[in-house]
């Protein structure tokens, strides 16, 4: 039911006194909110979930290095499976400066849990940009999607290096991470999904850079509910992302 149909019930509610006890609200404690979180679709509902990831470091004289990593998982997914596309162009400015500034500590952002966004500068002009997106859609059938770029298998690393730094994409027991090693003492960035917690870090120590962590996390709901046999036809493959450390 979409928000204003609600905004009416509700105003509806509070013009007639008597029926008005019906939609009386309940309080709950955040005990009791907490054992409700992620639990609202019914089985059958998703018919496809994916993840997008992009890492990218700009340094002063225009050089781009990053990735883009991504995953779909549809009924039809037979198991879910990472693709890398790798970023690298050429820049036009004069070659950047050696860094010289200096973080330190941190040593308790690798023990954190759920979503954690840190960006630590010891520089000048810099831009740095975290973000997370949860895309909810509703549709009659899934997506008709092609996978892009290298297959990211378990226990692989992907890597590529320019002016810009070194990058490396990992997929481990752990989960996947995107990590770039700016040159020149530039600074570093890492963006990590795993254990059920996304970790997006970045370490500036000079001047001029651009770096960007993006992570989409993308829902498409059947529109008509499944009903009988069909509740069992959800997507069984994102059980399989467990044992990937997700």
């Amino acid at each position: 039911m979409k928000t204003p149909i609600w905004l009416a019930v509700v105003c509806l509610a509070t013009s007639l006194p008597t029926q008005a006890q019906m939609f009386k609200p309940i309080e709950l404690n955040d005990h009791e909110l907490a054992t409700l979180r992620g639990r609202y679709v019914m089985p059958g509902r998703i018919i496809s979930f994916g993840i997008v990831m992009t890492s990218t470091w700009q340094n002063a004289n225009g050089e781009v290095i990053g990735a883009t990593s991504s995953m779909q998982i549809q009924q039809s997914t037979i198991q879910p499976q990472f693709y890398v596309s790798i970023i690298n162009e050429k820049g036009n400015g004069s070659a950047s400066s050696q860094g010289t500034g200096t973080v330190t500590g941190g040593s308790g952002l690798n023990s954190t849990e759920g979503v954690t966004q840190v960006v630590r500068a010891a520089g000048d002009h810099n831009t740095a940009y975290n973000n997370v997106d949860i895309n909810v859609t509703r549709a009659d059938q899934a997506p008709t999607t092609q996978q892009q770029g290298q297959a990211l298998t378990a226990g692989s690393t992907l890597a590529d290096a320019n002016g810009a730094g070194v990058l490396s994409i990992t997929s481990t027991h752990n989960g996947v991470q995107l990590n770039i090693v700016a040159n020149n003492n530039q600074g570093s960035t890492v963006q990590r999904l795993a254990q059920g917690g996304l970790m997006q870090n970045t370490t500036l120590l000079g001047g001029g850079n651009e770096v960007r962590n993006l992570t989409s996390l993308n829902v498409v709901l059947r529109d008509n509910v499944a009903t009988g046999g069909s509740l069992n036809g959800n997507l069984d493959q994102l059980k399989g992302l467990r044992t990937q450390g997700f």
